[in-house]
This record gives C-alpha cells, sequence and structure tokens, in this order.
C-alpha cells in the first residue's frame, strides 16, 4: 500500500515537468522505498549514494553554521542530482536534464517531499 502511493508521488512529481528524468525515495539508510529510475541506474548503488550525500550535506549545513539543510544541488555537464529531506526517514532524489528550469523543480519537489512525508 505505501510503495504504491510512493510511487503514484513520484509518477505524479515526474509528469509534471519533462526536466525532470527520474526520481526515488529512499529511507535515510540507504534502501530503495520507491523508484522511477532509468534502466541500467544499479538502485541499490543511487539508495546508498543518495543517502550518504544528503548526511554530509547534513552535517556541512550545521557545522559551517548554515541551519538544517534543505536540499544538496549536483550539477554535472549532463544534469542536475537534486535531493532532500522527505520527511524524518526519506531522502527524495530527483535527476533533471541540463536545461532544466530549477526554480519550477524546486517547487514540485518540495511538494513531492511533503506529500511522502506525510505518507511515511
Amino acid at each position: 500500500m505505501r510503495e504504491d502511493v510512493l510511487g503514484g508521488t513520484l509518477a505524479e512529481l515526474n509528469s509534471t515537468s519533462a526536466d525532470i528524468e527520474a526520481s526515488a525515495v529512499i529511507s535515510t539508510d540507504g534502501l530503495m522505498m520507491a523508484a522511477m529510475l532509468p534502466q541500467g541506474l544499479d538502485q541499490d548503488r543511487v539508495g546508498a549514494m543518495s543517502a550518504a550525500i544528503l548526511s554530509l550535506g547534513d552535517r556541512t549545513s550545521a557545522e559551517l553554521g548554515r541551519g538544517s539543510l534543505e536540499q544538496v544541488l549536483i550539477k554535472g555537464d549532463r544534469g542536475y542530482v537534486l535531493m532532500t529531506h522527505a520527511g524524518e526517514e526519506a531522502v527524495l532524489t530527483v535527476l533533471a536534464t541540463p536545461d532544466a528550469k530549477l526554480g519550477l523543480i524546486f517547487l514540485d519537489v518540495k511538494r513531492a517531499a511533503a506529500a511522502i512525508s506525510r505518507v511515511i
């Protein structure tokens, strides 16, 4: 039941913008809870990396006096990876195109993270 709701939330998120290529909900200990990822991406690796990077972002933000972490944004020459908390126990990871309209994606991701946090 919960996995279906999470999958539906990811499907809705992915359909809100052509700039969003993939998304996943991962527990803070790195286990995949729901995913809409392209073929060839190892879900276990995506889960482990997302949880580790968000944890490191939390520590960095706190240690450098920036307050509580809102999101981690990684920009590569082939697109973006955006990670944010989805409640206390989950991470929402989104892959976006290189020419993505980030303001709109941030808004869509924030809404999806709020919806996910209500389910978890």
